[in-house]
């Protein structure tokens, strides 16, 4: 079997990645919603993919591997390598877990980071109003995350609640220490939300980034009594391409509230220090930033040896992602915790991909599917008419 063909069409707000190969198989993968940007990026690597055989995962990775980076560089990458396994798994007549070594569950949970509704304020009132819709979502989440600090609006109720001027826009832009009332705005919220949700739903902050080391520390032993899951992304994360190893382990050796970051880090051996070091007590890595579903498993792998946990993010990565997250899941060691949830936005992404359950999530949990590759099709059809004049050709050849 060769590669034929990369292409990439833009549907929705998703970069789909397809693989094209000389015996009539193909494979998907694709980039999150928030990357509409990477279409030339996925498709300069198609110069070194035609004429691989797509089967061989690892040796067409050795050729394009070391030409990304931290995200958003490296999804192309990492939306190539799910492709070349929902090949792989084709052709075997096999789903894509059992070429990862085999599925250890046959459920996997998840953690509600894209199921929203809309927040009436910033107060602790409103948080727990809006937690409490998460709470009775017909997906039956045991976890939730919500964003809170610098990841949030939350610093906008009151002026005066940080000591920097905060700047508009997106991508979390802002960073420095909160004053002591803003400190007591967000711990007030977090209460108001763990209040909603008792002991029967935990409850997973994202943080940042853009924490001080003393904020992080104060807010992380205020929470301490609340048993949260995690505090994620405090110092760096999302768009930082940096890791900070060692201020992140000066926290997480400062309070029993777990930490957890990873999601913009890609590969490996960027996750080679905060997993050594001991710098968090979760990693978070994406599949489609990280370099893809064998790279996740192998820091899934390494994490556990040194008694760190793995809560992987994907929430804007798509039905496909969700796909590739299910398959991967189910193959991780025990120090899995639950993944990020990802929707299809818009909506009608549920029209144009078939073989999901129905519904997706029962009780917080997605039964994992035996489908040869990664599970799921397009309805050609269906998906056709929601390709850019530009990609019309996308499902031809």
């Amino acid at each position: 079997m060769k590669i034929t063909d990369l292409k990439c069409a833009v549907i929705g707000q998703n970069p789909v990645v397809r693989i094209v190969t000389d015996e009539g198989i193909s494979g998907y993968g694709e980039v999150e919603s928030s990357k509409p940007y990477l279409k030339p990026h996925v498709l300069f690597y198609k110069q070194f993919l035609i004429g691989e055989d797509p089967t061989n995962v690892e040796r067409v990775m050795l050729k394009i591997r070391r030409l990304g980076s931290f995200k958003p560089w490296g999804s192309a990458v990492s939306a190539i390598e799910i492709a070349l396994w929902d090949v792989a798994g084709k052709a075997a007549g096999l789903p894509v877990y059992k070429l990862l070594g085999g599925k250890i569950r046959d459920r996997v949970r998840v953690y509600n980071g894209g199921v929203r509704f809309p927040l009436a304020g910033q107060s602790p009132a409103d948080y727990a109003e809006n937690m409490a819709k998460m709470k009775a979502a017909r997906e039956g989440f045991t976890i939730i995350k919500q964003g809170i600090g610098y990841h949030s609006q939350m610093l906008t109720y009151a002026p005066d609640l940080c000591y920097d001027e905060l700047r508009a826009g997106g991508r979390y832009p802002n960073r420095g220490l909160l004053t002591e009332r803003g400190l007591a705005h967000v711990i007030a919220c977090v209460k108001a939300m763990k209040e909603v949700l008792g002991d029967e739903v935990g409850l997973a902050l994202d943080c940042g980034p853009g924490w001080t080391v003393p904020d992080a520390i104060r807010l992380a032993r205020a929470l301490e009594p609340l048993n949260i899951m995690w505090l994620e992304d405090l110092l760096t994360g999302d768009y930082t391409p940096y890791v900070n190893a060692d201020v992140y382990r000066e926290v997480t050796q400062s309070t029993s509230t777990p930490t957890h970051t990873g999601e913009q880090i890609y590969l490996r051996q960027n996750f080679k220090d905060l997993i050594e070091k001991h710098a968090v007590n979760v990693v978070g890595p994406d599949p489609v930033d990280v370099g893809g579903l064998a790279e996740l498993k192998w820091i899934a792998e390494y994490a556990d040896l040194h008694g760190i946990l793995m809560a992987p993010h994907g929430v804007l990565d798509g039905l496909i992602g969700l796909a590739a997250l299910v398959q991967v899941s189910a193959t991780l060691p025990q120090n899995y915790i639950a993944f990020e949830y990802p929707l299809g936005r818009p909506e009608w992404w549920t029209d144009i991909v078939e073989g999901l359950p129905d519904p997706i999530v029962r009780q917080g949990f997605v039964d994992v599917w035996d489908r040869p590759g990664l599970g799921v099709e397009f309805n050609v059809r269906a998906a056709r008419a929601h390709l850019p004049e530009e990609d019309r050709d996308f499902f031809d050849g």
